[in-house]
C-alpha cells in the first residue's frame, strides 16, 4: 500500500501511537538519522516526552549512481557493506576504499554542521529508539544499530514509518524491538512512495528542527 502518510510529521505521530509504552520513560531517548529521519524523530520524541538527538550515518554511494549505495558509514567509523551488491557491481578494493573514505569525510563534515561542538549523548545502559523516514536496503539503519550497540545501549528499538520486506529481515535480528507501519515487498521499493508529500530535506531545515529541540529543553 502506497501513499500511506501525509508527510513525515504525520508518520511520526502515527509511530508515537505504537510506542506509547515509552512515554516519559527514564533513560530512553530518540536518535534520528538525518536528514529525513529528523522530522519523524522530532515529533516522536515530543509525543513521548523523551530526549531527542541525531546520529549521523551515510550510505556509501555507488560511483556511477549516487542515488544508490552499497553500504553505510557511521560517525564512529563503523562500516557495513552490502556484499551481494558489491559482488554484482564488481567494485575493486581501491574503489571501495575510496568511496568509504569519501563518505566518512562527508559524515565528519555533517557532524560539524549539524551538531557543532555539542557532545554526543551518553548511551550506556539506556534505551535508544532509532528513527528514519524509511528503510530501503536497511544497511544504513544496520550501521546505526551497530554504532549504538558499541556505545553499550541497554536496549535498541528501531521505529520507521515504512520499509522494504528485505530491510526488515536484515535489521530485525539485530535489535530488541522493531516497529514499522508499512512494509512492502516487490522488485522495486522507494521510501518516497509511502508519502503523499515528499521532498529531500536540506541541512538548514534539519538545523532548524534541532534548534527547536534545543530551545524547548
Amino acid at each position: 500500500m502506497e501513499l500511506v502518510f501525509k508527510d513525515r510529521v504525520h508518520a511520526g505521530e502515527l509511530l508515537a501511537e505504537k510506542l506509547r509504552s515509552y512515554v516519559g520513560k527514564k533513560e530512553t531517548l530518540v536518535l534520528a538519522i538525518p536528514a529525513g529521519g529528523v522530522p519523524v524523530g522530532h515529533v516522536l520524541a515530543k509525543k513521548l516526552h523523551i530526549p531527542f538527538d541525531v546520529l549521523i550515518v551515510r550510505k556509501i554511494q555507488i560511483p556511477w549512481n549516487t542515488e544508490a549505495g552499497f553500504g553505510a558509514v557511521t560517525s564512529d567509523d563503523i562500516t557495513i557493506f552490502n556484499e551481494p551488491l558489491m559482488a554484482q557491481l564488481r567494485l575493486t578494493k581501491k574503489q571501495v576504499e575510496q568511496c568509504r573514505s569519501r563518505t566518512l569525510e562527508v559524515v565528519k563534515e555533517r557532524i560539524k554542521k549539524l551538531r557543532g561542538d555539542a557532545p554526543f549523548p551518553e548511551l550506556v545502559d539506556k534505551t535508544v529508539i532509532l528513527v528514519d523516514d524509511g528503510l530501503a536496503s536497511g544497511f544504513t539503519m544496520l550501521a546505526a544499530v551497530k554504532s549504538v550497540r558499541r556505545k553499550k545501549a541497554k536496549k535498541v528499538v528501531v521505529a520507521v514509518p515504512t520499509a522494504s520486506k528485505s530491510a526488515i529481515e536484515l535489521v530485525a535480528p539485530n535489535v530488541d524491538e522493531l516497529i514499522c507501519l508499512n512494509i512492502r515487498s516487490g522488485p522495486i521499493f522507494a521510501v518516497a512512495d509511502a508519502y503523499r508529500n515528499w521532498y529531500d530535506l536540506s541541512d538548514d531545515e534539519v538545523i532548524e528542527i534541532l534548534k527547536l529541540t534545543s530551545d524547548a529543553s
